[in-house]
């Protein structure tokens, strides 16, 4: 049974995140259309028969049945990274295995056949035959994430789904001597949601940038890399920052913030909107996914 992976790249803003949900019916169908912009999120009934569930759209759902309709077969997909509700991703890995000859080489073809399949906001990057072993998860080294602020009076408009918008100045300088204190490893229980579900907070961060964008002063993006990252921690990096920034936190009072292993001592969970997933690296031939920074 052969087996493939998957670069795809997603607008996350319209789908309830990576991995596939249902709801109850009345609850799902209630829901629908109450997000001002927020774009059609149920897929339709759920495909067990007797469940009378509704598929929430998700981007592990839409490329399912992608696949389903290019190989009639139900196709089981295993992503890198959960993304959560309204967080993008430029270099998400995803591996799935299928008895169907359909598919033929993984070329260029494929990429076509599955994108002509695939809604505007998802796309696949490209297509790869790999190891039957082969654990987008595990084998999994170092991923890298950005967190695109917008700083200016005026909300953005043609960004607005990509950046989260602060009305304070920030003094990018600051906030890079912050991000410097926590590169490396450390226990990172205060950067975490307090039930994020793993046995340890324990984590590496190998880079670590906050940088105002050449072309528009009004950009600052938040750039971190490591060997994995704990429920919203990201997110709540950058919502320790931003603090850090505004002059409401010393960047030398983050090294304080990683010994309390607290997540009260940190600051806010930024939304998800700015949070873009950029890449993800794999000892194979087949390397990086997606753009390194």
């Amino acid at each position: 049974m052969p087996r493939y992976r998957l670069h795809i790249a997603y607008d996350g803003t319209d789908f309830h995140g990576w991995q596939k949900q249902f709801q109850p019916r009345t609850v799902a169908e209630s829901a629908r259309g109450s997000e001002v912009g927020a774009g059609p999120r149920v897929l339709g009934p759920s495909i067990i028969p007797g469940d009378e569930r509704v598929e929430l759209r998700t981007v592990q759902g839409v490329l399912e049945r992608a696949l389903f309709d290019l190989v009639r077969q139900r196709v089981t997909t295993l992503g890198a990274s959960r993304t959560d509700a309204g967080v993008h991703a430029r270099g998400q890995t995803v591996a799935f295995s299928t008895t169907a000859d359909r598919l033929g080489p993984p070329d260029d073809r494929l990429g076509r056949a599955l994108n002509s399949r695939l809604p505007e906001d998802v796309r696949v990057e490209g297509c790869f035959v790999v190891a039957d072993g082969f654990d987008p998860i595990s084998d999994c080294v170092a991923k890298g994430y950005r967190y695109a602020l917008f700083v200016d009076q005026e909300r953005p408009l043609w960004e607005r789904r990509f950046v989260h918008h602060v009305r304070e100045p920030l003094d990018a300088e600051r906030m890079q001597r912050g991000v410097e204190r926590l590169v490396g490893t450390h226990d990172f229980a205060s950067f975490a949601q307090i039930a994020h579900g793993r046995e340890s907070s324990v984590r590496t961060i190998r880079h670590g940038a906050v940088t105002r964008c050449d072309d528009d002063p009004r950009r600052i993006d938040i750039t971190v890399s490591g060997d994995g990252f704990l429920y919203n921690m990201v997110r709540i990096i950058a919502g320790t920052l931003v603090e850090v920034g505004r002059g409401r936190l010393e960047a030398e009072e983050l090294s304080g913030v990683l010994a309390a292993a607290d997540r009260r001592a940190a600051g806010p969970t930024l939304p998800p909107t700015g949070l873009t997933l950029e890449w993800q690296r794999y000892p194979d031939p087949i390397g990086t996914v997606g753009e390194t920074f």
